[in-house]
């Protein structure tokens, strides 16, 4: 299926056009190739096909959506998709003024994008590409018939453009925390006396589930052990439980950790979990639009350093949105591999942060809490604020 292009292209991009032209202009790119799930997501306002939601593989090879969206040339951009993409196209209309619902693999789908680029004039241009989404066989293709054209890293171009989130973004986010942490909530709640691990998060999956969002994972520990790997591992009178989960509302993340505890804590467990509740606050107090990022994350790290458990705990934050670690990155290597790019620029409105404090107490067990926050002019919005203290097990 080949639709052919339309008139009012720009009227309906879902997307700050203007501010990815600009950010592609300083990359120094003229067209872009975007062939990662999250963002060709994000450049068709939302839209992520079914069918290979949770998978890419089919027959020998694997599916490929690429978006091409030419700089200051809205009405020459095209989705190039699978072929049952079809009838999504006639139910709800991609904006794109050039949709191929023709592929099945990596090839065919590099083909139309070469054809594409050769038709709108960019086949010798600047091409912006996801190298680590962008398979081998694909980009060798494109590579060997475009010999003039000028591939170029576009990740992190990409990675600014989700950074700031719309309002609606920022409501699929707020929707994910809060589904998260009620579902984390209930499964405390349901959990008893020896109850396993695996049976926790199963559980959990199925109240994540049964709410509208969808499951990913699930980090969990009973007692004094910090390994957060499903198991047999029965839940006892007066351990702790650390549950931390991530799953999705319309692919948008939500990403945080609950404690609990069968029994009632005692005065040493509620003074440890005080303990990471003062890093988190120390943390939240720095967050608004126009603090350095790394002036938020020196503050936390400096009071956690004052605390008697600084040996055994960790702070970090990180941005995150349709993924769960990008823009902004505050953090060089921390836990993973990245650089802290922003941590010597000014936090802006409506970016979105994961908050953690992560205590590994030698005989008390993993005692967390993370807690998802909306930049804004003179603070924050927390996402899930509930549930931040000890919930009680086989309470329900």
């Amino acid at each position: 299926m080949n639709v052919a292009p339309g008139k009012n292209a720009v009227s309906t991009i879902p997307f700050d056009h203007a501010r990815v032209d600009r950010l592609m202009e300083e990359a120094g790119i003229d067209v872009l190739l975007a062939t990662s799930k999250h963002n060709t997501q994000y450049l068709l306002g939302g839209y992520r096909f079914i069918f290979f939601a949770a998978m890419d593989a089919i027959g020998h090879s694997r599916y490929l959506p690429i978006i091409v969206y030419e700089r200051g040339g809205p009405d020459h951009a095209a989705y190039i998709g699978n072929r049952m993409e079809g009838a999504e196209h006639q139910n709800n209309p991609f904006w794109t003024p050039t949709f191929h619902a023709a592929c099945w693999g990596t090839l065919d789908a590099a083909n139309l994008a070469v054809e594409h680029l050769t038709k709108i004039g960019k086949g010798d241009a600047r091409i912006g590409i996801e190298p680590a989404f962008l398979p081998s066989d694909a980009y060798t293709l494109i590579r060997k018939a475009l010999p003039d054209a000028k591939l170029i890293d576009a990740t992190d171009m990409l990675e600014r453009m989700r950074a700031i989130k719309t309002d609606a973004e920022l409501e699929k986010l707020r929707i994910a925390s809060e589904l998260i942490t009620d579902s984390m909530l209930a499964t405390i709640r349901w959990a008893r006396e020896g109850t396993t691990k695996t049976e926790i998060i199963e559980q959990l999956r199925r109240e994540e589930t049964n709410r509208g969002a969808h499951f990913e994972y699930c980090l969990l520990t009973l007692g004094a052990s910090h390994n957060r790997a499903g198991s047999p591992q029965a839940w006892k009178k007066g351990e702790v439980m650390s549950i931390d989960s991530g799953g999705n509302y319309h692919g948008y993340i939500g990403d945080l950790c609950r404690m609990g505890i069968l029994g009632e804590p005692d005065a040493e467990l509620e003074d440890l979990l005080a303990e990471v509740e003062t890093v988190q606050q120390a943390a939240f107090s720095k967050v608004r639009a126009g603090t350095l990022g790394g002036d938020m994350i020196s503050y936390a790290e400096g009071v956690l350093k004052a605390s008697k458990v600084a040996p055994y705990t960790d702070f970090f934050a990180h941005g995150m949105g349709l993924i769960t670690h990008e823009a902004p990155f505050l953090m060089t290597n921390h836990p993973v591999t990245y650089d802290g790019t922003y941590a010597k620029k000014p936090l802006e409105k409506n970016m979105v942060l994961s908050v953690e404090t992560t205590m590994l107490h030698p005989t008390r067990g993993f005692i967390k809490l993370e807690d998802t926050l909306a930049v804004t002019e003179t603070g924050y919005a927390m996402f899930g604020d509930r549930g931040r203290g000890w919930n009680r097990g086989g309470a329900s």
